[in-house]
Formats: structure tokens, sequence, C-alpha cells
């Protein structure tokens, strides 16, 4: 019997050419055979890139502004991950799919080709949000001193390294990024970015409302967006991840919800480490007419 002490600070492991947190990898073959409902909605992000606080902005939006309603449970049983397993821990993402009534939200950092096909044959909603990569890394770094089930990151110096090289859980931040946004050209996607919703989050709640048919006032748009503001969140014990135990996330290392803000990268950056990556940055992305703003 595997338990969670087995799974903790391990390598990553490769899947289908992507490396995936060595606690998920072995549930990736049962998400291959994932079935899809038609009225599912999917949130797809790379890690760190708000996939909390738009889950939860999405719950509301489902459950027309109601907090009451939107406070019936934790955040993982509202809207499980997709990949997610611990073993012997708690009831996997699958497992809690499997419990929630239809219309079913869900999250998951899966790269496009590694999400279950039933998804795409089912033409389910899905929502992509987009964070620009400087402050990704930065908060990927963050996260995987306090996440025991990823490996040690070692020095920011270092891990910037296995950043730009995707030598990080779900791989390349590039590809990523560059293979959802291409995918919206055939498929129902919502595609949205992380900087735009700090600057305008009324504006972007909007389209999350028109693209999953909801018509809500700006009362309760206003609603929406003070219980979901950082600030909030990072204080709710229901979204915060503080009820998973401190031998997963370790919050004394580092909070889960850190900063939410955008422009922090320039705190951890050196001047070399910057010129580096825009070099390889405008090599990765040049051809791709995705945009990132890396301070509002």
């Amino acid at each position: 019997m595997i338990s969670p002490q087995d799974v903790l600070r391990k390598n990553l492991k490769m899947v289908h050419s992507y490396p995936i947190t060595y606690a998920f990898a072995n549930n990736l073959e049962k998400c291959e055979q994932f079935h899809s409902r038609p009225d599912d909605i999917v949130i797809a992000t790379y890690p760190k890139s708000g996939t909390t606080w738009l889950s939860e902005i999405a719950d509301m939006v489902l459950n027309d502004g109601d907090v009451e309603k939107c406070k019936r449970d934790f955040i993982t049983v509202k809207v499980p991950m997709l990949e997610m397993a611990i073993p012997g821990l708690r009831t996997s993402g699958l497992e809690q799919l499997e419990k929630n009534p239809s219309p079913r939200l869900l999250k998951t950092h899966l790269p496009v080709d590694l999400l279950p096909k039933s998804f795409w044959q089912n033409n389910c909603k899905m929502i992509y949000l987009a964070r620009n990569a400087k402050d990704v890394a930065v908060s990927y770094y963050h996260f995987d001193l306090m996440n025991n089930l990823q490996p040690f990151p070692g020095t920011w110096e270092e891990y910037l390294e296995k950043f730009i090289t995707g030598n990080v859980a779900y791989g390349s931040w590039f590809n990523h990024v560059k293979s959802w946004w291409k995918k919206k050209e055939e498929h129902p996607i919502l595609f949205l970015h992380y900087e735009d919703m700090k600057e305008n989050p009324k504006q972007e709640i909007k389209k999350i409302t028109r693209f999953l048919e909801k018509n809500l006032n700006d009362e309760i748009l206003d609603d929406i967006i003070y219980h979901t503001s950082f600030e909030m969140m990072k204080n709710n014990p229901l979204v915060n991840y503080t009820h998973l135990p401190n031998t997963v996330l370790n919050h004394s290392k580092s909070p889960f919800m850190r900063k939410g803000t955008t422009g922090d990268w320039k705190n951890y950056f050196t001047v070399a480490q910057n010129e580096k990556f825009d070099a390889i940055y405008k090599k990765e992305m040049s051809g791709s007419a995705l945009q990132f703003r890396t301070e509002i």
C-alpha cells in the first residue's frame, strides 16, 4: 500500500514526454479514460496562473453570485483537479468529479495533448487563464518550496534555469500557453489573461458570464469581484488551501496565496537573468500572436 510519504519530494515522472508530478503520474492513465459530460466546464491553466481565483469566480458565476452557496465546501471539492491523486490521503480528483452534480466545474494543468479526448469529443466549454512567464516563474518557485509533492526547487537561480528549459511539472510554459492559444481556433475556449483580470476584473468576469451563458447584473458582478479579491480569498479557509495537511502543503515555507500581483518578478530577476530570459522568450514566442504584459 502506497502511503503519502512515498510520493513526497520525488523527482518528476515523464508521461508522454511531459514531466509530471510523481504523485499524479500514475493517475494519468485513469484520466485518459475519463468520460466527460457535455456540460462539463474545464478550467485550464499552467500552474500558478490564477487557477484558484478563476475557479472561485466561475463557481460564483454559475451560482448567480450567491455567496452562501459558494461556501458549501472547499474549493478542491467544488472544482476538483482532474489529475490530482495523493495516495492514501484523500479523494482523488476523478473520484470527486464522479460525486459532483452537473454542470461540473473542474480544473487541470494538463497540456492540450494530455487532456482526455472525451472533453474534445463532447465539445465541452473551456476557460484558459494565462499569466506572464516571469511572474509565473517566481510564483512557481515559492509554490515548489512549500508543496512537498514537488521536487525540492533548489535556489532561485537553479529553479529559473529549470523553468526556462521546461524541467518543471507540466513542462514548458512556452509550449503550454502556445498550444492552448492555438487550440481555441477549433474549440470553444475562452482565453483570458491574468493581467487583464487584475486590471479590470469586471470586464473579464463579464466575458466569463457570457461564455457560461449567464446574465448577471452589475450588483452581482460587484459582489463577485469583492468576494474573489486576493485579500478575501487569502483569508478564506475554504479556498486558501490551509485545509490540506501540512505534510503536503507547508504554509510556513510560503503561503499558497502569496502576493497575487503583477510585476513581482522584478524583486527576483537579476539584470543578467532578465536579459537571458528576454532573449529566450523572444525566440520561443516568435511566430505566435500571443502577447503578455509583465507589468500593469
